[in-house]
């Protein structure tokens, strides 16, 4: 009770969430935000926002010095890798600056973070809570870029967890699927929004698809599990005596990621594009913007 948890990308959504059920567990959280305006929004009881933009340097290490110099000398006993961003579209079409944006937040970001902190956690003994994605075991089309940060980052947490059991370290893994969050409910608006300005052919060639996976994932998150719902099942994992490896988050997640690890490719193929079908079945010229989101 009163130790420190780190909670990275806490300003909203599956982050704010985890960071109030931990500190509702009496934990002190320090939650990762990026402006003021976002730690005004998230400062509470038991939640002190720290700036952390996980590719700055320099926020990394100013959060190593508030654990290094806590006033009440608290060992750091949790790290949730929570931050990430997501941009879809087709591989072909996606430029190569936005594919660099999005492993460098989701992957290189959450890297930096526990090279920075890891000396910490061995310290304690503590645990490093990988935030991944049911998209780190199967990809959807349109979700190339996001997922392969998620496959990276599930490849990284294996090698880790392998490298720092003998230290006491854990390392868990969490793969949530539709969750409801502001960052979901954007991802499709994005998509919609490179896809307009799409050349004719690329247009002709993927406009169908993209508004189909865009329609379909608006539908799914209305049945998604809510961010607090997710934050408290993190939470739990976070604290929880003797954690499994892995935790699938959500019940498209418990489905989808057996599917994907034991079926033939091929016939998985087939299953997900059955899942578009009838959504968008006649390529388009142009995307029609509406509100919607992403299955992680």
């Amino acid at each position: 009770m009163g130790e420190l948890v780190v909670v990275s990308g806490a300003s909203s959504g599956i982050g704010a969430a985890t960071a109030q059920a931990l500190a509702a567990m009496g934990y002190h959280v320090l939650a990762g935000v990026r402006t003021d305006s976002e730690a005004d929004a998230v400062r509470a009881d038991g939640i002190e926002p720290v700036a952390l933009d996980i590719t700055v340097p320099e926020h990394i290490e100013a959060l190593a010095r508030r654990i290094a110099d806590d006033p009440e000398r608290r060992v750091l006993r949790v790290l949730v890798n929570n931050a990430g961003i997501e941009i879809n579209a087709p591989v072909e079409v996606l430029p190569l600056t936005s594919w660099r944006e999005q492993f460098e937040v989701n992957l290189f970001g959450h890297i930096a973070v526990i090279q920075s902190l890891l000396p910490f956690l061995r310290r304690s003994r503590g645990r490093i809570v990988n935030i991944s994605s049911v998209g780190g075991v199967a990809a959807l089309p349109v979700f190339g870029a996001y997922a392969g940060t998620k496959f990276a980052l599930e490849a990284a947490s294996d090698s880790l967890r392998r490298e720092v059991s003998a230290h006491g370290v854990q390392v868990v893994v969490v793969q949530p699927g539709g969750v409801r969050t502001e960052m979901a409910a954007r991802s499709g608006d994005i998509s919609l929004e490179l896809a307009a300005g799409m050349k004719a052919e690329h247009q002709r060639l993927y406009g169908g698809l993209i508004n189909a996976t865009v329609s379909s994932n608006a539908a799914f998150l209305k049945r998604a599990v809510s961010a607090e719902k997710a934050g408290a099942k993190i939470a739990k994992v976070a604290t929880t005596p003797r954690p499994r490896v892995r935790y699938t988050l959500g019940g498209d997640a418990a489905f989808i990621i057996p599917l994907a690890r034991f079926l033939p490719a091929r016939l998985l193929d087939g299953i997900l594009a059955m899942s578009h079908r009838g959504r968008n079945p006649n390529p388009g010229p142009t995307p029609t913007p509406q509100s919607t989101g992403s299955p992680s």
